[in-house]
């Protein structure tokens, strides 16, 4: 460790703004090489207050986690003790906090239910045989460089998604709080049940609930670094202790074993690991893009950058080592990374210490959480998920972007009326859906010339741009490829016919179109062809290199000539014969008359060539 100074590789403050270079060799593996080996230590007084202060918070967390994943709560601790530290050592992020979350607790709830029962023996052995298949996921994707594929998962889905999982999740905890046994199925159901059984409400258990909901929101709004998870526990433990409410009906956590579990393989038969493969590559996604948003949300505050690929590694391989010592699934939570990155985390020691906290939580303070209350795990669950639903960003996209909103409301009423994973696959269907319909009838401009300029803009935003006699200059603002051929030519008809002027030139700005296939090649030779038949002009202007080449490589650019082509659309514009120099063609004329003068055409080219 270093006193003063800063190394190439320290995290101090006085270096978080300057660029680094990306890491080489052993250290772009191992990302703890850049800042282990000469740790700074003026980093050490925030990185142990964070680690003390995110250990408080994740343990009744973990604990309630792994309640609402249908599992013992000290699966919850097993799970927040190895996967951090791996983390620690291999993540990029200096403050995410890697742990239990809910969604992915809902997840392994879902995807390990169809095959066992939940907190049976077999159900806990499949669910941290998931924790090993998510992993190896997620690493194969970090070693492939597949981080791309969250991609798919467009903000407006995961909104919707988070949305409908929160109340999906609150309707699980119902009831734990009130103090019944709802029947499974859908959140209607669970909701129908609850409110049709108030009759038996177990009044105690429903005070505990409800009082730890109100003084969780209250420690909330008075001060927001307090460990308020941690203060309801030790007073509802003790409400229950002294009041001897476990007699009177309250459901405990009761007897939590001590010590740390030894390592073991899982055990996962190719039956079952068929059946989970579904759930592993939803968690594997979800996981991951839950937890790079959050890195890359906190990297950006303290000016440092992340590494995606990296990320699915450490991710993934916490997952691995996790599931060799009782964990199930886990990725990066928000409010976790935040308390830790407000309680002064600066590098991976902030989670090492965190991990050996709750480690040592596990060898010598279980019996403490004997009286703990199962309303109040609920409760914490209940809280955490409720900012989940994100009112906002309806109301943002009902102004912003519909079509968006669309699909929000689309992914979070199938994941409310069809389920967790089928909510998923719809959401990206239905963004699939929209990606190709926006391609295939992309935005289109018609260019009129502002006046005193050699500048064109869209006649449609700009009333004062004119046109400019019997020119037909357009813009498509999107690749062009086989899925908008058609549109095209759709569009150029449509708008000939609507012009007063015999047509003498087509200028289309190509400024926009990055892509040609061989498709869209073979349309516009079609079309250059179609309009020289006709007498017509057709001029491309700004053509793209990577066009241009494929262009190039068909004879399309050699045809168009120099002038089929221009830098400005101001060129192509001016550069047409004025009008009536063209002769314009008859309206209609009698089939065979048609087919003897494409004869004559064809013709002509054989002769030519």
């Amino acid at each position: 460790m270093t006193s003063g100074g800063t190394t190439a590789e320290s995290t101090s403050a006085v270096d978080l703004g300057r660029p680094q270079p990306p890491p080489k060799g052993a250290r772009r593996f191992l990302p703890f090489l850049t800042w282990l080996p000469g740790y700074d230590r003026r980093n050490l007084g925030g990185d142990v207050s964070a680690g003390l202060t995110t250990a408080v918070m994740l343990i009744p967390q973990g604990m309630a986690y792994a309640m609402l994943a249908g599992l013992p709560p000290i699966i919850g601790l097993y799970a927040s003790v190895v996967p951090l530290a791996v983390y620690a050592l291999l993540g990029t992020s200096r403050q995410l906090a890697v742990g239990p979350v809910a969604m992915v607790s809902l997840l392994t709830l879902q995807g390990v239910a169809t095959i066992a029962e939940p907190g049976t023996e077999s159900f806990i052995a499949y669910a941290i045989g998931l924790s090993l298949v998510v992993g190896v996921l997620q690493m194969g994707m970090g070693f492939f460089k597949l981080g791309f594929l969250v991609n798919f998962l467009s903000h407006p889905v995961i909104s919707g998604f988070t949305s409908a999982a929160a109340l999906i999740i609150g309707a699980s905890q119902l009831g734990h709080v009130l103090g019944v046994e709802l029947p499974g199925g859908s959140l209607f159901t669970k909701v129908g049940a609850a409110v049709s059984s108030v009759s038996q409400w177990h009044v105690a258990t429903v005070a505990l609930g409800a009082g730890s909901i109100v003084l969780l929101e209250g420690m909330k709004r008075w001060k927001k670094g307090f460990p308020r998870a941690l203060a309801v526990v030790v007073l509802g433990s003790l409400a229950v202790f002294g009041l001897g409410l476990q007699d009177a009906g309250v459901k405990i956590v009761g007897d939590v074993p001590a010590g740390f579990p030894s390592p073991s393989l899982p055990t996962l038969d190719a039956a079952a690991l068929k059946a989970l493969l579904p759930t592993a590559i939803t968690i594997a996604l979800v996981g991951f893009m839950e937890s790079i948003s959050v890195a890359k949300a906190f990297a950006r505050m303290n000016r440092y950058e992340v590494d995606p690929s990296q990320e699915l590694v450490g991710l993934g391989a916490a997952n691995v080592a996790g599931s060799f010592f009782g964990a199930y699934p886990v990725t990066g939570g928000f409010s976790r990374t935040a308390v830790n990155a407000q309680a002064g985390a600066k590098t991976g020691l902030a989670s090492l210490i965190t991990a050996a906290v709750v480690g040592l939580t596990l060898l010598f303070l279980t019996p403490l959480f004997y009286y703990l209350p199962r309303a109040v795990l609920a409760a914490i669950i209940l809280t955490a998920v409720a900012g989940l639903v994100d009112v906002h960003e309806v109301k943002h996209l009902w102004k912003v972007k519909r079509t968006d909103l669309a699909l929000l409301v689309t992914t979070f009423v199938a994941t409310l009326t069809l389920g967790i994973e089928e909510g998923i696959l719809v959401g990206v269907g239905a963004s699939l859906v929209a990606f190709v319909v926006r391609t295939t009838r992309p935005h289109v401009a018609i260019l009129g010339r502002l006046p005193g300029t050699e500048e064109y803009r869209n006649v449609a935003n700009y009333p004062d741009a004119q046109r400019t006699p019997g020119v037909l200059a357009l813009r498509i603002d999107a690749q062009f490829y086989f899925g908008n051929v058609t549109f095209l030519k759709e569009t150029l008809k449509k708008e000939e016919l609507a012009m007063e002027e015999r047509l003498r030139r087509v200028v289309l700005d190509a400024t926009s179109i990055n892509q040609l296939d061989s498709s869209a090649e073979a349309a516009l030779a079609e079309l250059w062809h179609a309009y020289r038949e006709r007498g017509i002009d057709l001029v491309l202007a700004g053509v793209k290199g990577p066009v241009r080449e494929v262009m190039e490589r068909s004879g399309l650019w050699q045809k168009l000539g120099s002038a089929g082509h221009t830098l400005r659309v101001h060129d192509a514009v001016v550069g047409a014969p004025p009008t009536g120099e063209v002769e314009r063609p008859r309206a209609a004329s009698r089939p065979e008359e048609e087919g003897e003068r494409r004869v004559a055409v064809v013709g002509r080219a054989a002769a030519a060539s």
